[in-house]
Protein backbone atom coordinates (compact mmCIF):
# COMPACT_ATOMS: atom_id res chain seq x y z
CA UNK A 1 0.00 0.00 0.00
CA UNK A 2 3.14 2.52 0.35
CA UNK A 3 3.85 2.59 -3.43
CA UNK A 4 -0.57 3.29 -4.12
CA UNK A 5 0.16 7.38 -3.68
CA UNK A 6 2.96 7.64 -5.94
CA UNK A 7 1.24 5.69 -8.68
CA UNK A 8 -1.62 7.55 -8.05
CA UNK A 9 -0.64 10.91 -8.32
CA UNK A 10 0.66 10.93 -11.46
CA UNK A 11 -2.65 9.27 -12.78
CA UNK A 12 -4.73 12.09 -11.80
CA UNK A 13 -2.18 14.65 -13.30
CA UNK A 14 -2.92 12.99 -16.16
CA UNK A 15 -6.60 12.79 -15.63
CA UNK A 16 -6.87 16.64 -14.19
CA UNK A 17 -8.25 17.96 -17.58
CA UNK A 18 -11.03 15.51 -17.83
CA UNK A 19 -12.29 15.80 -14.61
CA UNK A 20 -11.72 19.51 -14.51
CA UNK A 21 -14.11 19.61 -17.08
CA UNK A 22 -16.43 16.81 -16.24
CA UNK A 23 -16.94 18.93 -13.20
CA UNK A 24 -17.68 22.27 -14.86
CA UNK A 25 -20.46 20.71 -17.34
CA UNK A 26 -21.54 19.22 -14.21
CA UNK A 27 -22.29 22.44 -12.65
CA UNK A 28 -23.55 24.39 -15.17
CA UNK A 29 -26.01 21.32 -15.20
CA UNK A 30 -27.13 22.10 -11.46
CA UNK A 31 -27.01 26.19 -11.84
CA UNK A 32 -29.14 25.39 -14.64
CA UNK A 33 -31.42 23.02 -12.59
CA UNK A 34 -31.19 25.93 -9.53
CA UNK A 35 -32.13 28.51 -11.96
CA UNK A 36 -35.29 27.23 -13.49
CA UNK A 37 -36.50 25.56 -10.25
CA UNK A 38 -36.47 28.49 -8.50
CA UNK A 39 -38.30 30.33 -11.52
CA UNK A 40 -40.83 27.79 -10.71
CA UNK A 41 -40.79 27.89 -6.89
CA UNK A 42 -39.17 24.52 -6.88
CA UNK A 43 -36.69 22.70 -5.14
CA UNK A 44 -33.88 21.73 -7.35
CA UNK A 45 -31.93 19.62 -4.43
CA UNK A 46 -35.45 18.12 -3.63
CA UNK A 47 -35.65 16.62 -7.08
CA UNK A 48 -32.15 15.52 -6.75
CA UNK A 49 -32.01 13.67 -3.90
CA UNK A 50 -36.22 12.78 -2.96
CA UNK A 51 -37.95 12.07 -5.63
CA UNK A 52 -38.21 8.69 -7.47
CA UNK A 53 -35.95 5.84 -7.70
CA UNK A 54 -33.83 8.20 -4.87
CA UNK A 55 -37.03 7.96 -2.52
CA UNK A 56 -36.35 4.15 -2.96
CA UNK A 57 -32.88 3.94 -2.23
CA UNK A 58 -33.30 5.94 1.16
CA UNK A 59 -36.22 3.84 2.35
CA UNK A 60 -34.16 0.79 2.01
CA UNK A 61 -30.78 2.44 3.76
CA UNK A 62 -33.19 3.92 6.46
CA UNK A 63 -35.75 0.70 7.03
CA UNK A 64 -34.24 -2.49 5.31
CA UNK A 65 -35.77 -4.23 2.54
CA UNK A 66 -39.76 -5.66 2.47
CA UNK A 67 -41.38 -2.29 1.81
CA UNK A 68 -43.85 -2.57 -1.14
CA UNK A 69 -46.76 -0.35 -2.70
CA UNK A 70 -49.87 -2.25 -3.50
CA UNK A 71 -51.53 -0.63 -7.07
CA UNK A 72 -55.23 -0.92 -7.61
CA UNK A 73 -54.17 -2.58 -10.81
CA UNK A 74 -53.05 -5.75 -8.67
CA UNK A 75 -49.41 -4.64 -9.65
CA UNK A 76 -46.80 -4.78 -6.81
CA UNK A 77 -44.04 -2.29 -6.33
CA UNK A 78 -41.50 -3.76 -3.90
CA UNK A 79 -38.51 -1.88 -2.63
CA UNK A 80 -36.73 -5.52 -3.38
CA UNK A 81 -35.96 -4.40 -7.05
CA UNK A 82 -33.79 -2.10 -5.90
CA UNK A 83 -29.60 -3.51 -5.58
CA UNK A 84 -27.81 -3.17 -2.20
CA UNK A 85 -24.96 -0.92 -2.39
CA UNK A 86 -26.03 2.38 -3.25
CA UNK A 87 -28.15 2.30 0.18
CA UNK A 88 -25.57 0.26 2.26
CA UNK A 89 -23.51 3.01 1.12
CA UNK A 90 -25.64 5.97 2.31
CA UNK A 91 -26.46 4.12 5.78
CA UNK A 92 -22.99 3.89 5.74
CA UNK A 93 -21.92 7.69 5.22
CA UNK A 94 -25.28 8.79 7.45
CA UNK A 95 -24.01 6.75 10.30
CA UNK A 96 -20.60 8.33 10.45
CA UNK A 97 -21.53 12.04 9.26
CA UNK A 98 -24.26 14.39 10.57
CA UNK A 99 -26.06 14.13 6.82
CA UNK A 100 -29.23 12.51 6.49
CA UNK A 101 -29.86 9.51 4.28
CA UNK A 102 -30.56 11.93 1.35
CA UNK A 103 -27.54 14.02 2.31
CA UNK A 104 -25.77 10.57 1.76
CA UNK A 105 -27.26 9.83 -1.39
CA UNK A 106 -26.44 13.06 -2.91
CA UNK A 107 -23.08 13.19 -1.69
CA UNK A 108 -22.37 9.14 -2.91
CA UNK A 109 -23.57 10.51 -6.28
CA UNK A 110 -21.44 13.52 -6.82
CA UNK A 111 -17.84 11.14 -5.85
CA UNK A 112 -19.08 8.35 -7.78
CA UNK A 113 -19.68 10.83 -10.82
CA UNK A 114 -16.16 12.12 -10.63
CA UNK A 115 -14.86 8.20 -10.12
CA UNK A 116 -16.82 7.41 -13.14
CA UNK A 117 -15.30 9.80 -15.48
CA UNK A 118 -12.19 8.98 -14.14
CA UNK A 119 -12.35 5.60 -15.06
CA UNK A 120 -14.30 6.67 -18.76
CA UNK A 121 -10.78 8.80 -19.02
CA UNK A 122 -8.63 5.75 -17.98
CA UNK A 123 -10.26 3.60 -20.54
CA UNK A 124 -10.02 5.64 -23.28
CA UNK A 125 -6.69 6.74 -22.80
CA UNK A 126 -5.55 3.60 -22.44
CA UNK A 127 -6.98 2.68 -25.61
CA UNK A 128 -6.82 5.60 -27.62
CA UNK A 129 -4.53 8.28 -25.80
CA UNK A 130 -5.27 11.45 -23.57
CA UNK A 131 -6.77 13.45 -25.73
CA UNK A 132 -9.61 11.19 -26.13
CA UNK A 133 -9.68 10.57 -23.62
CA UNK A 134 -10.81 14.04 -22.13
CA UNK A 135 -13.20 14.20 -24.75
CA UNK A 136 -14.80 10.89 -23.93
CA UNK A 137 -15.28 12.15 -20.81
CA UNK A 138 -16.96 15.54 -21.87
CA UNK A 139 -19.11 13.62 -24.29
CA UNK A 140 -20.26 11.18 -21.35
CA UNK A 141 -20.99 14.70 -18.85
CA UNK A 142 -22.80 16.56 -21.53
CA UNK A 143 -25.69 13.15 -22.48
CA UNK A 144 -29.11 15.20 -23.09
CA UNK A 145 -29.84 12.86 -19.61
CA UNK A 146 -26.61 14.16 -17.75
CA UNK A 147 -27.98 15.67 -14.74
CA UNK A 148 -28.95 11.82 -13.78
CA UNK A 149 -25.24 11.75 -13.08
CA UNK A 150 -25.62 14.17 -10.01
CA UNK A 151 -28.93 12.46 -8.87
CA UNK A 152 -29.15 9.95 -5.56
CA UNK A 153 -29.14 7.26 -8.55
CA UNK A 154 -26.89 4.43 -8.81
CA UNK A 155 -26.09 5.16 -12.50
CA UNK A 156 -22.93 7.30 -11.47
CA UNK A 157 -21.61 4.66 -9.15
CA UNK A 158 -22.17 1.45 -11.56
CA UNK A 159 -20.58 3.40 -14.06
CA UNK A 160 -17.69 4.14 -11.66
CA UNK A 161 -17.55 0.41 -11.04
CA UNK A 162 -17.74 -1.05 -14.68
CA UNK A 163 -15.33 1.38 -16.22
CA UNK A 164 -12.68 0.53 -13.61
CA UNK A 165 -13.29 -2.64 -13.81
CA UNK A 166 -13.39 -2.46 -17.86
CA UNK A 167 -9.74 -0.90 -16.73
CA UNK A 168 -8.32 -3.53 -14.63
CA UNK A 169 -9.50 -6.35 -17.23
CA UNK A 170 -7.42 -4.13 -19.92
CA UNK A 171 -4.27 -4.00 -17.74
CA UNK A 172 -4.43 -7.36 -16.57
CA UNK A 173 -5.25 -6.87 -12.84
CA UNK A 174 -7.70 -9.54 -13.08
CA UNK A 175 -8.15 -9.91 -9.13
CA UNK A 176 -9.20 -6.48 -8.98
CA UNK A 177 -11.57 -6.60 -12.19
CA UNK A 178 -13.38 -9.23 -9.86
CA UNK A 179 -13.80 -7.68 -7.27
CA UNK A 180 -15.06 -4.29 -8.93
CA UNK A 181 -17.49 -6.14 -11.15
CA UNK A 182 -18.85 -7.87 -8.52
CA UNK A 183 -19.63 -4.54 -6.18
CA UNK A 184 -21.44 -3.52 -9.66
CA UNK A 185 -23.52 -6.67 -9.78
CA UNK A 186 -24.56 -5.18 -6.19
CA UNK A 187 -25.42 -1.81 -7.98
CA UNK A 188 -27.93 -2.78 -10.90
CA UNK A 189 -29.04 -5.71 -12.63
CA UNK A 190 -26.97 -4.71 -15.52
CA UNK A 191 -23.89 -5.70 -13.64
CA UNK A 192 -24.54 -8.75 -15.92
CA UNK A 193 -22.69 -6.47 -18.77
CA UNK A 194 -20.08 -6.34 -16.90
CA UNK A 195 -19.52 -10.19 -15.67
CA UNK A 196 -19.97 -10.83 -19.00
CA UNK A 197 -16.89 -8.20 -20.31
CA UNK A 198 -14.75 -10.38 -17.88
CA UNK A 199 -15.68 -13.42 -18.47
CA UNK A 200 -15.56 -13.18 -22.19
CA UNK A 201 -11.93 -11.67 -21.94
CA UNK A 202 -10.90 -14.03 -19.71
CA UNK A 203 -11.91 -16.91 -22.03
CA UNK A 204 -10.53 -15.50 -24.96
CA UNK A 205 -7.28 -15.23 -22.81
CA UNK A 206 -7.46 -18.81 -21.86
CA UNK A 207 -7.79 -20.15 -25.45
CA UNK A 208 -5.08 -17.82 -26.67
CA UNK A 209 -2.59 -19.09 -23.83
CA UNK A 210 -3.56 -22.64 -25.26
CA UNK A 211 -3.01 -21.85 -28.51
CA UNK A 212 0.65 -20.25 -27.46
CA UNK A 213 1.24 -23.54 -25.53
CA UNK A 214 0.78 -25.78 -28.70
CA UNK A 215 2.96 -23.56 -30.84
CA UNK A 216 5.84 -23.68 -28.30
CA UNK A 217 5.45 -27.33 -28.49
CA UNK A 218 5.61 -27.75 -31.60
CA UNK A 219 8.64 -25.61 -32.38
CA UNK A 220 10.26 -27.45 -29.85
CA UNK A 221 9.22 -30.58 -31.80
CA UNK A 222 10.10 -29.50 -34.79
CA UNK A 223 13.51 -26.99 -33.93
CA UNK A 224 14.39 -27.79 -30.13
CA UNK A 225 16.92 -25.10 -29.80
CA UNK A 226 14.59 -22.47 -31.14
CA UNK A 227 12.07 -23.71 -28.60
CA UNK A 228 12.99 -20.98 -25.91
CA UNK A 229 12.96 -18.23 -28.73
CA UNK A 230 9.53 -19.04 -29.31
CA UNK A 231 8.58 -19.39 -26.10
CA UNK A 232 9.55 -15.39 -25.50
CA UNK A 233 7.64 -14.39 -28.69
CA UNK A 234 4.45 -16.27 -27.69
CA UNK A 235 4.64 -14.10 -24.30
CA UNK A 236 4.98 -11.47 -25.49
CA UNK A 237 2.26 -11.67 -28.35
CA UNK A 238 0.44 -12.88 -25.16
CA UNK A 239 1.19 -10.22 -22.70
CA UNK A 240 -0.55 -8.14 -25.05
CA UNK A 241 -3.77 -8.27 -23.47
CA UNK A 242 -7.16 -8.14 -24.97
CA UNK A 243 -6.58 -3.82 -25.91
CA UNK A 244 -5.67 -2.67 -29.46
CA UNK A 245 -2.14 -3.65 -29.48
CA UNK A 246 -0.25 -0.45 -29.97
CA UNK A 247 -2.38 0.29 -26.18
CA UNK A 248 -1.92 -3.07 -24.51
CA UNK A 249 1.58 -3.83 -25.26
CA UNK A 250 2.59 -0.66 -22.17
CA UNK A 251 -0.26 -2.31 -19.93
CA UNK A 252 0.83 -3.64 -16.88
CA UNK A 253 0.01 -7.15 -16.43
CA UNK A 254 0.95 -8.11 -12.85
CA UNK A 255 -1.92 -10.03 -12.28
CA UNK A 256 -2.36 -11.99 -15.47
CA UNK A 257 -1.80 -15.46 -14.43
CA UNK A 258 -3.85 -18.00 -15.46
CA UNK A 259 -4.48 -18.41 -11.39
CA UNK A 260 -5.23 -15.00 -10.84
CA UNK A 261 -7.72 -14.72 -14.15
CA UNK A 262 -9.61 -17.56 -13.01
CA UNK A 263 -9.71 -15.95 -9.41
CA UNK A 264 -11.12 -13.15 -10.97
CA UNK A 265 -13.43 -14.71 -13.17
CA UNK A 266 -14.74 -16.44 -10.46
CA UNK A 267 -15.39 -13.27 -8.20
CA UNK A 268 -16.75 -11.50 -10.81
CA UNK A 269 -20.68 -12.65 -10.64
CA UNK A 270 -20.28 -13.25 -7.02
CA UNK A 271 -22.24 -9.92 -5.50
CA UNK A 272 -25.16 -9.85 -8.44
CA UNK A 273 -25.50 -13.88 -7.63
CA UNK A 274 -26.02 -13.13 -3.92
CA UNK A 275 -28.57 -10.85 -3.86
CA UNK A 276 -30.81 -12.88 -6.73
CA UNK A 277 -30.21 -15.84 -4.55
CA UNK A 278 -31.43 -13.76 -1.19
CA UNK A 279 -34.50 -12.09 -2.81
CA UNK A 280 -35.26 -15.92 -3.90
CA UNK A 281 -35.04 -16.86 -0.48
CA UNK A 282 -37.00 -13.92 1.39
CA UNK A 283 -39.55 -14.34 -1.14
CA UNK A 284 -39.77 -18.25 -1.22
CA UNK A 285 -39.36 -18.32 -5.52
CA UNK A 286 -36.08 -19.96 -4.90
CA UNK A 287 -33.47 -18.68 -8.45
CA UNK A 288 -36.78 -17.00 -9.57
CA UNK A 289 -37.94 -14.68 -7.21
CA UNK A 290 -35.88 -11.34 -8.55
CA UNK A 291 -37.70 -12.09 -11.85
CA UNK A 292 -40.80 -12.01 -10.06
CA UNK A 293 -40.41 -8.69 -7.93
CA UNK A 294 -39.21 -7.23 -11.42
CA UNK A 295 -42.34 -8.63 -13.11
CA UNK A 296 -44.40 -6.77 -10.71
CA UNK A 297 -42.97 -3.20 -11.34
CA UNK A 298 -44.15 -4.93 -14.97
CA UNK A 299 -40.67 -5.08 -15.99
CA UNK A 300 -38.84 -8.18 -18.21
CA UNK A 301 -36.89 -8.61 -21.15
CA UNK A 302 -38.83 -9.61 -23.97
CA UNK A 303 -36.32 -8.80 -26.56
CA UNK A 304 -37.43 -5.43 -27.70
CA UNK A 305 -41.28 -6.37 -28.79
CA UNK A 306 -42.90 -4.18 -26.19
CA UNK A 307 -40.77 -0.77 -27.03
CA UNK A 308 -41.09 -1.89 -30.89
CA UNK A 309 -45.11 -1.89 -30.24
CA UNK A 310 -44.68 1.16 -28.51
CA UNK A 311 -42.72 3.08 -30.86
CA UNK A 312 -45.57 1.69 -33.85
CA UNK A 313 -48.02 3.21 -31.68
CA UNK A 314 -46.35 6.37 -31.78
CA UNK A 315 -47.37 6.73 -35.64
CA UNK A 316 -51.33 6.60 -35.12
CA UNK A 317 -51.31 10.67 -35.26
CA UNK A 318 -49.65 13.26 -36.45
CA UNK A 319 -48.04 15.14 -33.46
CA UNK A 320 -47.05 11.61 -31.83
CA UNK A 321 -45.50 10.43 -35.30
CA UNK A 322 -42.51 12.97 -35.05
CA UNK A 323 -41.49 11.38 -31.27
CA UNK A 324 -41.76 8.05 -33.58
CA UNK A 325 -39.54 9.27 -35.98
CA UNK A 326 -37.43 10.99 -33.21
CA UNK A 327 -37.09 7.62 -31.66
CA UNK A 328 -36.71 5.55 -34.51
CA UNK A 329 -33.88 7.92 -35.17
CA UNK A 330 -31.64 7.18 -31.40
CA UNK A 331 -32.40 3.66 -32.10
CA UNK A 332 -30.58 3.77 -35.12
CA UNK A 333 -27.65 6.11 -33.46
CA UNK A 334 -26.77 3.80 -31.59
CA UNK A 335 -26.87 0.90 -33.11
CA UNK A 336 -24.45 2.69 -35.53
CA UNK A 337 -22.32 3.82 -32.90
CA UNK A 338 -21.96 0.10 -31.69
CA UNK A 339 -20.92 -1.46 -35.22
CA UNK A 340 -18.55 1.61 -35.66
CA UNK A 341 -16.88 0.42 -32.24
CA UNK A 342 -16.51 -3.22 -33.87
CA UNK A 343 -15.16 -1.45 -37.23
CA UNK A 344 -12.52 0.44 -35.11
CA UNK A 345 -11.58 -2.86 -33.33
CA UNK A 346 -12.24 -1.68 -30.00
CA UNK A 347 -11.05 -4.44 -27.40
CA UNK A 348 -13.30 -7.08 -26.28
CA UNK A 349 -14.63 -6.50 -22.84
CA UNK A 350 -15.33 -2.97 -24.12
CA UNK A 351 -17.49 -4.72 -26.97
CA UNK A 352 -19.22 -7.01 -24.56
CA UNK A 353 -20.13 -4.58 -22.13
CA UNK A 354 -21.72 -1.91 -24.38
CA UNK A 355 -23.51 -4.83 -26.64
CA UNK A 356 -25.18 -6.10 -23.27
CA UNK A 357 -25.85 -2.65 -21.43
CA UNK A 358 -27.22 -1.74 -25.19
CA UNK A 359 -29.12 -4.71 -25.27
CA UNK A 360 -30.35 -5.25 -21.78
CA UNK A 361 -31.68 -1.32 -22.19
CA UNK A 362 -33.73 -1.74 -25.79
CA UNK A 363 -34.97 -4.72 -25.10
CA UNK A 364 -36.55 -3.82 -21.58
CA UNK A 365 -40.33 -4.51 -21.92
CA UNK A 366 -41.24 -1.40 -19.99
CA UNK A 367 -40.21 2.10 -18.78
CA UNK A 368 -39.91 3.08 -22.22
CA UNK A 369 -39.05 6.59 -21.26
CA UNK A 370 -35.99 5.20 -19.24
CA UNK A 371 -34.04 4.09 -21.73
CA UNK A 372 -31.86 6.73 -22.30
CA UNK A 373 -30.90 6.81 -19.15
CA UNK A 374 -30.24 2.97 -18.88
CA UNK A 375 -28.17 3.27 -21.72
CA UNK A 376 -26.27 6.12 -19.63
CA UNK A 377 -23.26 3.28 -18.83
CA UNK A 378 -22.89 2.51 -21.71
CA UNK A 379 -19.94 4.63 -22.28
CA UNK A 380 -17.72 2.65 -24.62
CA UNK A 381 -20.31 3.85 -27.36
CA UNK A 382 -19.33 7.65 -26.97
CA UNK A 383 -15.96 6.23 -28.21
CA UNK A 384 -16.08 6.63 -31.93
CA UNK A 385 -17.55 10.50 -31.16
CA UNK A 386 -14.65 11.15 -29.48
CA UNK A 387 -12.23 10.44 -31.59
CA UNK A 388 -13.72 12.70 -34.30
CA UNK A 389 -13.69 15.12 -31.80
CA UNK A 390 -9.83 14.49 -30.49
CA UNK A 391 -8.72 15.11 -34.34
CA UNK A 392 -10.81 18.28 -34.25
CA UNK A 393 -8.93 21.71 -33.96
CA UNK A 394 -8.55 22.55 -29.99
CA UNK A 395 -11.12 25.91 -30.60
CA UNK A 396 -13.24 23.84 -32.30
CA UNK A 397 -13.89 21.15 -29.94
CA UNK A 398 -14.33 23.26 -27.50
CA UNK A 399 -17.03 25.26 -28.58
CA UNK A 400 -18.76 22.29 -30.05
CA UNK A 401 -18.77 20.97 -26.18
CA UNK A 402 -19.83 24.11 -25.03
CA UNK A 403 -22.83 24.14 -27.12
CA UNK A 404 -24.06 21.09 -26.22
CA UNK A 405 -22.89 21.18 -22.76
CA UNK A 406 -25.39 24.04 -22.76
CA UNK A 407 -28.41 22.50 -24.15
CA UNK A 408 -27.50 19.51 -21.70
CA UNK A 409 -28.13 22.04 -18.77
CA UNK A 410 -31.21 23.54 -20.29
CA UNK A 411 -32.89 20.01 -21.03
CA UNK A 412 -31.96 18.23 -17.79
CA UNK A 413 -33.25 21.56 -15.81
CA UNK A 414 -36.54 21.49 -17.90
CA UNK A 415 -36.73 17.39 -17.97
CA UNK A 416 -36.75 17.50 -13.53
CA UNK A 417 -38.95 20.49 -13.56
CA UNK A 418 -41.08 18.40 -15.99
CA UNK A 419 -41.50 14.71 -15.92
CA UNK A 420 -38.28 13.51 -15.03
CA UNK A 421 -36.72 10.07 -13.99
CA UNK A 422 -37.44 7.26 -13.87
Amino acid sequence: MTDLGPRIEPALRRAAPALLGYAAVRALGLLALALWSAARDKSAYTLLTARWDALWYTRVAELGYGYEVRLPNGDVHSNLAFFPLLPWLERLLSATTPLSYADAGFVVALLASLAAAWGVFAVTDHVYGRRAGVCAVLLWAVLPVGIVQSMAYSESLFTALAAWSLYAVLTGRWVTAGLLASLAGLTRPVGLAVVAAVWATGITAFLRDRRAGESVKTVAVRHPLAASGALSFVQNRSAAGTGVVHAAEHAPHTDGTPARRALGMGLAPLGAAAYVLWVGHRTGKGPFGYLDVQAGWRNGFDGGYAFARFVAEKFTSFPSALAGVGLIVGVGLVVWLYVVCIRQGQPLPLLVYAGVVTALALCASSYFGSKPRLLMPAFPLLLPLALALARSRTRRSAVIVALIATGSALYGAFWLNGSGPP
